[in-house]
């Protein structure tokens, strides 16, 4: 909730929703530890966090390290997916890999640029 309402919000009022969020998606994610990595609940959090990192707090960095983990740790336990979560798991994935490629080849061009 807090994380749409940063995304529309300006000014001293953008920065206070922000910090709700972050304090929000921080206590989530501690809680999601609970879970597989390959969880689509889990993963579906990574896939927002790693979103809110991007456009809001404005931190592709941190956006990149963030999908590349939830990844990297779900692709590693794929195999032990049931058929019930497989799908929904693999779409995410599917999504954080989509956003990591973009944000990457971004961050390659900005890099690029100061050069």
């Amino acid at each position: 909730y807090y994380r749409y309402m940063s995304e529309y919000a300006s000014g001293e009022a953008h920065s206070k929703v922000s910090q709700e969020a972050l304090a929000v998606y921080n206590d989530a994610t501690t809680d999601a530890e609970e879970l597989k990595k390959t969880n689509p609940i889990r993963l579906g959090l990574a896939l927002n966090f790693s979103v809110f990192h991007y456009e809001v707090l404005n931190d592709p960095q941190k956006a990149c390290t963030m999908a590349k983990t939830a990844f990297d740790d779900a692709i590693g336990e794929i195999e032990e997916l049931g058929d019930d979560e497989y799908k929904d798991s693999t779409t995410i994935m599917q999504l954080i890999r989509d956003n990591l490629t973009l944000w990457s080849s971004e961050l390659d061009e900005g890099e690029g640029d100061d050069k």
